[in-house]
């Protein structure tokens, strides 16, 4: 998960105050303290830190509580609300205009994985109906070409760039002329650092000659705090429209990066979190921030399914709600939950779960699932349809033809009885059940 340790740490803050009956001014100057102790490991600028605890100190001592809430859940509302607020009231959406050519120009410092983003970014806008095209404007780095032919390759999506060609404005130019009647072309180009004035003054020259929609520069969001100055220089050089923040996958000092863009006002569009070409999302703060504080993310889990196009007919639905599920319909399930991507990005979505699993526990997970598709496949249509048929010697002969053992079989039954029981009784009570975890 983006941020983890940023994330854990904020959990454990209000998981403190969820635990004491009285939330009184000490325990919420206490959870103040905790706060500043997470942010500022997180390298979250002292002065932004400072700003940020006072106003939610001031807040949550002062401010009124509604009849019917507690104290505690109005706190918890408060040290939400200020996060979210600290990283932009809402998303902002990179605004594609339909009819027409939408040309965005990719900037950044070297090494900040703007080429990778780049890929990512149009991979984005492909899976949303968007005709894109990847123009390579790069002729500072040796094998930058080839990195980005490589992942247009890969994500089925053209390219058009010149290794022989030096000079960048006559390869964004040719590039814009090739894809004539495309909705979205990204032009990546060429990493430069605040200081390298030659390179800068490229950046303004590409900018001049091409006139994009818009100039997205990308952050890598392991330099903490030096974003405000990078940021900052290539703001003055060129106008930056918007910021993606990559590399948020697990970094400590991601919080600095994060806090130090949003203080330049450039609004933040996306966020990488991973390195595979579809981790990329829309930075939405209110959901950020409610992952980062253990609230999970349904909507975002909402949305993944929907990209995996998990379509269950309605006479199945019926069918397996009322019990009658099948080892084959879990089957089903797997292969879609994996092109969803890793299980513990699926499970850290749901409430609670983010922090509640330990690492080492969700790795077993996804191991286990493998486990159980390759059992799965050892099995006859017969045996999918129909599990209660399942005798000693066909275990056996599944765990020696999956290569796995007798034990591992009936885990896997044990755990899809359970799965049947529970989708009883998410029939009956008609809302999501989260109340009992499957044994991962």
């Amino acid at each position: 998960m983006v941020l983890e340790n940023l994330g854990s740490s904020l959990y454990e803050s209000l998981k403190k105050i969820l635990r004491i009956s009285v939330v009184d001014e000490a325990a919420v100057k206490e959870l103040v303290r905790d706060l500043q102790r997470s942010l500022l490991q997180a390298d979250v600028n002292v002065r932004l830190v400072l700003e940020l605890s006072k106003r939610i100190e001031e807040r949550a001592l002062k401010e009124k509580v509604p009849p019917g809430i507690p104290r505690r859940e109005h706190v918890i509302k408060v040290v939400y609300e200020e996060l979210t607020h600290f990283l932009g009231e809402k998303p902002i959406q990179l605004g594609v205009k339909m009819g027409r050519k939408n040309v965005y120009m990719l900037v950044g410092i070297q090494g900040s994985g703007k080429t990778t983003t780049a890929a990512k970014l149009a991979r984005y806008l492909q899976k949303r109906g968007f005709k894109t095209a990847l123009i390579c404007a790069d002729t500072f780095r040796a094998g930058a070409f080839a990195q980005l032919q490589q992942l247009a390759e890969q994500i089925n999506v053209p390219i058009y760039g010149n290794e022989k060609e030096k000079n960048p404005v006559k390869i964004a130019l040719g590039g814009l002329k090739k894809f004539e009647g495309y909705d979205v072309v990204l032009l990546d180009t060429a990493g430069r650092h605040k200081d390298e004035e030659s390179l800068i003054k490229e950046m303004k020259t590409i900018e001049k000659a091409v006139q994009p929609d818009e100039v997205i520069m990308v952050i890598d969001g392991t330099i903490g705090q030096q974003a405000t100055i990078q940021a900052e220089a290539f703001h003055k050089a060129t106008p930056i429209g918007s910021i993606i923040v990559a590399k948020l996958d697990g970094s400590a000092r991601g919080g600095g990066a994060l806090s130090a863009v949003a203080a330049t006002g450039a609004p933040i569009k996306f966020i990488g979190i991973g390195e595979k070409t579809d981790a990329i999302e829309a930075f939405d703060p209110p959901r950020f921030v409610g992952r980062l504080l253990g609230m999970g993310d349904l909507q975002s889990l909402i949305e993944k399914v929907r990209e995996a196009e998990i379509k269950v007919p309605e006479k199945k639905a019926k069918a397996i709600l009322s019990g009658k599920l099948t080892l084959a319909d879990v089957y089903e399930q797997f292969e879609a939950m994996q092109s969803m991507g890793p299980i513990n990005r699926i499970l850290k979505m749901l409430p609670g779960f983010g922090y509640e699993i330990p690492e080492e526990k969700l790795d077993i997970a996804e191991e286990q699932v493998k486990k159980w598709r390759v059992i799965i496949q050892s099995m006859t249509p017969e045996e999918k349809e129909t599990p209660k048929i399942l005798n000693s010697s066909r275990i056996r002969r599944i765990a020696r033809g999956s290569g796995t053992t007798e034990k591992d079989v009936k885990t896997l039954l044990q755990q899809y009885t359970m799965l049947r029981k529970m989708m009883k009784t998410m029939r009956r009570k008609k809302l999501p059940f989260f109340g009992k975890k499957l044994q991962l």
